[in-house]
């Protein structure tokens, strides 16, 4: 099984709950085609650094899939569909990253900070 790693950014105007709505439906299209999600990681509202359909922030997904290549063309095809969805990427990878992302690590890194002054 290959595995891969599918970001996409959601509407800033959607709520927290809408947003995990997309991850779930999204989980299910890959487990429809014979694929699993591995992790899901919601890394927040954040800004964006140019204007995207007038939105200026964007609600970041990852999720990590295992699965035939099929899955990624099914994903993906339903995923440009939404309106919902700015934009998506979908990359292959080695192996998967054990733990938080490297974004759920900057997370922690700046709480830390920020709580520090």
């Amino acid at each position: 099984m290959a595995l891969y790693e599918h970001v996409f950014l959601a509407r800033q105007d959607l709520s927290q709950a809408q947003v995990d709505a997309l991850a779930a439906q999204a989980t299910e299209i890959i487990e429809k085609n014979d694929g699993k999600v591995t992790k899901t990681e919601t890394w927040g509202l954040k800004n964006l650094a140019y204007k995207i359909d007038r939105n200026r922030k964007a609600h970041f997904v990852m999720l990590n899939i295992e699965g035939p290549g099929s899955v990624v063309a099914e994903l993906e095809r339903q995923t440009r569909i939404n309106e919902d969805v700015l934009r998506f990427l979908t990359i292959k990878v080695e192996e998967h990253e054990e733990g938080p992302s490297v974004m759920m690590r900057k997370n922690d890194r700046d709480r830390k900070r920020r709580g520090d002054n």
